[in-house]
């Protein structure tokens, strides 16, 4: 059964509206994901795992998060003209449905390359790569009109230009809102004038950790206020915590609890967050409905290996609510979570029968996860 688009934003759209709701730009990586494993080898060591799958990864998580939440997703990324730079291009383009029109395939240029280990509701992660042949503002140009932009806050790839404006500053004067998140900092010094960036967001999402060692803070609270000073949205992501967010232009603050949930793979589930916060913005929804929507999104890819391939589709979301909803349990936990996730009731009729579940993107005929293959019912690929 081929799937079925479920468009969030169908009541919002106008003619003239731009064409493409979410553009983003970064690396994108084969990922090779080994599952099954008691711990990871030591050294001379040879371990077999139980399971292996494989996906675009990088910044691919990002825009195959979006797509499959609904949004019109355009991706700008070098790509090389290896086997592997093959799998992650027709992936993303057949597959997923992202846009690659301001992406270029490079001759000569191989793929970056991650192979994760997934061990105890961790991973470790080795990695090859090399720099892009060609810069960001090289390779894009001038950005599409988009209703949104995310990217990321770097020491070496300033989101504010000195010699003229950055893509990123162009499509903020196309009308994009800006959504920012940043990286850990290996050097630990968490400099405090990378956040002088933010003049140019409308959205931070921060983890805690990061937060407050570049707000120079003690709890993720007190992050959250700092950063609250500094751009319009500010959200604070806490793992098993939940999330925090204020949002100065609507004036609303949520703080929402995690759900619980047997987390596997936490590979790519800050940009499935990243996603659907955005979806939940350019909607218009309540602030705590946003961080809600977004927690529920990524609770829903750990429990599932892999990055890009763990990310759900609304097929997976409204299996969920109805789950909850038509489910018998009665104890105060779901009691909660039926009254924190009741607005879902206004967008899951209109999902359609069959829409986009999680995809098994893989170089092999068949992944070799655990759960995988889903139902051969539901779509493989991803959204349409």
């Amino acid at each position: 059964m081929s799937s079925q688009a479920f468009d969030p934003l169908a009541a919002l759209r106008r003619d003239g509206d731009p064409d493409v709701d979410v553009f983003v730009w970064g690396t994108v990586f084969l990922d090779i994901i080994m599952t099954g494993l008691e711990a990871l080898p030591e050294g001379g060591q040879e371990v077999w795992a139980e399971g292996m799958g494989s996906c675009p990864g990088g910044i691919a998580n990002l825009a195959v998060a979006a797509r499959r939440l609904g949004l019109r997703t355009s991706l700008a990324a070098a790509f090389g003209d290896d086997a592997y730079g093959d799998f992650c291009w027709d992936t993303l383009a057949d597959e997923e449905h992202v846009d690659l029109s301001r992406s270029r395939r490079f001759e000569g240029w191989h793929s970056p390359v991650t192979v994760s280990m997934a061990v105890a509701r961790d991973r470790g992660m080795v990695s090859h790569g090399h720099p892009p042949p060609i810069e960001a503002s090289a390779l894009i140009g001038d950005p599409p009109r988009s209703r949104a932009v995310m990217a990321e806050l770097t020491p070496d790839r300033p989101l504010l230009g000195t010699d003229g404006p950055t893509w990123v500053e162009k499509a903020k004067a196309g009308g994009a809102l800006i959504f920012a998140d940043v990286g850990w900092d290996p050097t630990g010094r968490w400099p405090l004038d990378l956040l002088d960036q933010l003049q140019v967001c409308d959205a931070f999402l921060p983890n805690a950790v990061e937060a407050m060692a570049y707000t120079r803070t003690r709890t993720p609270n007190e992050a959250l206020y700092v950063l609250a000073d500094l751009v319009p949205l500010a959200v604070v992501t806490n793992g098993e915590e939940g999330a925090l967010a204020i949002d100065s232009r609507t004036g609303e603050e949520a703080v929402v609890p995690a759900l619980r949930v047997d987390a596997l793979d936490p590979t790519g589930a800050g940009d499935v967050f990243g996603a659907a916060v955005v979806l939940g913005t350019v909607a218009g929804w309540p602030l705590p409905q946003r961080v809600a929507f977004a927690s529920l999104c990524s609770a829903l890819a750990v429990q599932h290996f892999g990055g890009s391939l763990a990310a759900p589709g609304w097929g997976d979301i409204a299996d969920w609510w109805h789950g909850l909803r038509d489910g018998a349990a009665t104890d105060s936990y779901h009691r909660s979570l039926r009254r924190r996730y009741e607005f879902l009731d206004d967008l899951v009729p209109h999902v359609p029968l069959g829409a986009v579940h999680r995809a098994t993107a893989t170089i092999a005929r068949h992944v070799d996860v655990e759960g995988y293959p889903p139902d051969t019912t539901r779509h493989r690929g991803a959204s349409a």
